[in-house]
């Protein structure tokens, strides 16, 4: 069913996306600033918030929690394509719902983020949103 492969592989781009910027996150110094003085400013400054953190630490915390969405998104999503496809099939908000995240994502990407996420985005998005059509039109 073409429907099912367009959720698999939409699912699929989020969790590699998701697993990469974990990656990048804990392993490479990919998301750290040109400039090492925002680095140490960062580091030694706390958010308005709290004083329980620093800028730094929330930084890497949310760029972390970020990445544990998109995974769990697929997480959820590849299985439940593979062996419970009729309940996404019988149920519009599962077969909407990818539709709705992918785009929330593609709008955050567009306007903050940079073209290699937003064109794995896009192409997820558009996975979900013709498997949707399919199974409801």
């Amino acid at each position: 069913m073409i429907s099912q492969i367009l959720f698999i592989i939409g699912a699929a781009i989020f969790g590699g996306l998701g697993l990469i910027h974990l990656i990048f996150t804990f392993f490479s110094n990919k998301f750290d600033a040109y400039n090492a003085e925002v680095v140490v400013a960062m580091k030694s400054t706390s958010p308005v918030i709290t004083k329980e953190t620093t800028v730094w630490r929330a930084w890497v915390g949310f760029n972390a929690s970020h990445s544990l969405g998109a995974i769990f998104f697929a997480a959820i999503y590849i299985p439940l394509a593979i062996l419970h496809m009729p309940l996404i099939i019988n149920n519009a908000w599962f077969s909407v719902l990818p539709s709705i995240f992918g785009f929330s994502y593609l709008l955050l990407a567009q306007k903050y983020w940079f073209r290699i996420p937003f064109l794995g985005i896009l192409i997820a998005t558009i996975c979900f949103v013709f498997g949707c059509l399919l199974i409801n039109l």
